[in-house]
């Protein structure tokens, strides 16, 4: 269901990604933030170590350090203000894994008041014997190769950390603290902490260059693949863009091993039995079915596809959201399912998961509450035995909420009627914003419609639902295929014929998407001025 969500989020102005902060594939991204996190964990035992030694060592046997003359007081306090500030970092990096832009930047900034604390106890009583480096040019050399960020970022943060060590001398000098020491030594001391940060662009640099590299073989076909939008069940949805079309779409991408393959011969099956199964779809030529552009394999042996956007919402959303619809409103979306659905059982193919997340109500140029079945993913060919040899041996597919009885049995011969079977479902879940049959677990839920009578819809919603509706959606939920309807065509038929007192008309659907979806139309020249016009004429 997530995957399908945002493959219409990625049209929608509430769903477009930010921009990515370096030129680095999300998943990069995502894991520099983690190490942020953990970064944060390292710099707080650091302070916590350094306050056991001055307070517990220290007290017992003296040792020479540079920063000796800070404990216990005032040092003390600024390695438990670093401890403070270090914890907090780990809870940002927690609460802002959503936000890398602002984590990363964050974690910059972390680095820079490290470094304040660290100048401050450096210089709180200045020496410069010695060839020592400050812990100020570890710290600003390593932070930006653990946790990436912009070329300029880095270089503006690190020249502020190298000049926290010339600070702390400062404040030292407010103190009226007393040194003598030769302009060679403080040059050495603080001239390497520069040269540092002006190294640590470098690595900044090379990860940019690696990034732009690892986007370009991420390139799948004709497509560049974007950022990471979400995961679902079957694998992880993406922005993408044609590379000459620059046309908008977005990508499926399916790793063998989500569904199940746990070894290379597994997945060579997996693969091969969904680059069928994509044939199969592509061959669909129904207005209502969702466009399937481009698919293919990858070197890594994850599968794609490549489909439109879509301007809407799912019919699961669209329900969690507004609850449950008018029955003239659910025929004539459901009516368009059936149309979508009867090209397929007319070419031999069945969905077998059919449910509201696969089905969406778009925009769609001037009309409105133009329906979209997506996610052909599990299409079966009715009589294809080498298909049948490809697909895994006790492999239940669909979703148990909308599975026909024959498919929770696992029974192998099965044909357009459990798509039948799950358009009652959804039909019902339309009507009462409830599922057919409730239950804990998934082989409960199978169980009980395998065997249970379903509640008739109208026992369950206030809304009025007519007669001859009830009796097809009852029809359909028949637990033997012999007396559902024989096909979808069929169902559209006996839906088409079904009488409402109020149909549901383009001007209605227009009304009700500007009033609840605003957000669809914001850049939408329909209006009922513009629709009327062209209904007349059609």
């Amino acid at each position: 269901m997530a995957d399908n969500r945002l493959i219409a989020a990625m049209s929608t102005p509430q769903g477009r990604a930010t921009a990515p902060l370096i030129s680095l594939p999300s998943d990069v991204i995502e894991q520099s933030c983690k190490r942020v996190g953990i970064l944060g964990i390292a710099f707080a035992l650091l302070w916590a170590f350094a306050l056991f030694m001055a307070n517990v060592v220290h007290g017992h046997e003296h040792t020479i350090s540079m920063t000796d003359f800070a404990f216990p007081m005032p040092g003390n306090v600024f390695a438990g203000i670093g401890l403070v500030m270090s914890l907090s970092m780990v809870v940002l990096a927690g609460k802002l894994h959503h936000r890398p832009n602002l984590l990363l930047d964050l974690s910059l900034v972390f680095m820079v008041l490290t470094a304040l604390l660290i100048g401050i106890l450096n210089q709180w009583v200045p020496r410069f014997e010695g060839r020592g480096v400050s812990w100020i040019a570890v710290v600003v050399l390593a932070y930006p190769a653990i946790a990436p960020n912009t070329p300029g970022k880095i270089l503006l943060a690190g020249l502020l950390a190298a000049s926290m060590d010339p600070f702390g001398l400062f404040v030292a000098e407010l103190r009226g603290v007393e040194y003598d020491a030769p302009l060679a030594a403080m040059g050495f001391k603080f001239l390497g902490t520069y040269f540092c940060a002006l190294l640590a662009v470098v690595p900044a640099k090379l990860i940019r260059v690696l990034g732009r590299q690892a986007r370009r073989a991420r390139d799948l076909g004709s497509y560049r693949l974007g950022d990471e939008l979400g995961r679902g069940g079957m694998g992880t949805v993406h922005r993408a863009e044609h590379r000459l079309l620059a046309r908008q779409a977005a990508i499926k991408l399916i790793r063998p091993e989500l569904l199940g393959a746990q070894n290379p011969d597994a997945a060579r099956v997996m693969v091969e039995r969904f680059k069928r199964e994509a044939q199969a779809s592509a061959s669909l030529r129904s207005p209502h079915t969702i466009e399937l552009y481009d698919f293919g394999a990858t070197e890594d042996g994850a599968f794609y596809y490549v489909m439109e956007l879509l301007d809407g919402v799912s019919l699961d959303e669209l329900i969690e959201h507004h609850g449950p619809m008018p029955a003239e409103r659910a025929i004539a979306i459901m009516r368009q399912v059936c149309l979508s659905l009867a090209e397929a059982h007319a070419r031999g193919l069945i969905h077998r998961d059919v449910k509201p997340s696969n089905i969406f109500t778009t925009r769609m140029g001037l009309q409105v509450d133009f329906v979209k079945v997506l996610d052909f993913g599990l299409v079966k060919t009715q009589e294809s035995r080498e298909q049948t040899m490809l697909t895994q041996q006790g492999m239940t597919t669909g979703t148990p909420a909308y599975m026909a009885p024959e498919m929770a049995m696992g029974e192998s011969d099965i044909d357009s009627r459990v798509d039948v079977y799950a358009v009652g479902c959804v039909l019902y879940y339309l009507l009462t914003g409830q599922l057919v049959f409730e239950a804990d677990t998934p082989m409960k839920m199978m169980h009980r419609h395998i065997t249970d009578p379903p509640t008739p819809p109208s026992h369950r919603t206030e809304l009025s639902i007519p007669t001859e509706l009830e009796r097809l959606i009852l029809d359909c939920l028949t637990k033997q295929p012999e007396g559902r309807p024989a096909n979808a065509g069929v169902l559209a038929e006996r839906l088409t014929a079904i009488g409402v007192d109020e149909p549901w008309t383009e001007e209605r659907a227009l009304r009700w998407w500007h009033t609840n979806r605003p957000e669809v139309m914001e850049d939408c020249a329909c209006d009922q001025g513009v629709l009327e016009p062209a209904m007349a004429t059609a």
